[in-house]
């Protein structure tokens, strides 16, 4: 469930980054995106991992692991959004100082 949140916030972006690229300028949603994929493809070689161990890809035979899993995945999609938020505002900030000087 993680891969699966990650993979979806990671479509969502870049989908969104191609279809308004002056507002993903703006906002660096590349970043955003970047972060995400990253993720997903984490979450995909620790599947694979899993794999090779001779386990599931994707584990689904309970509900609490399920929903330990989606909130995981929910965490992950958060904090990359705080993370991406901390480093527009830092970019802001420079490029203000930058400007007085």
């Amino acid at each position: 469930m993680t891969l699966v949140l990650t993979l979806v916030a990671a479509i969502v972006v870049t989908v969104l980054r191609f279809a308004k690229p002056d507002i993903a300028v703006r906002n660096k949603l590349g970043l955003l995106a970047l972060f995400y994929w990253g993720a997903s493809v984490m979450w995909c070689v620790d599947g694979f991992a899993s794999l090779a161990e001779g386990e599931a890809f994707i584990e689904i035979s309970g509900k609490a692991a399920m929903a330990d899993d989606a909130l995981l995945g929910m965490c992950v999609v958060l904090l990359g959004l705080v993370v991406w938020a901390v480093c527009k505002a830092v970019a802001h900030f420079s490029d203000r100082s930058r400007a007085q000087h």
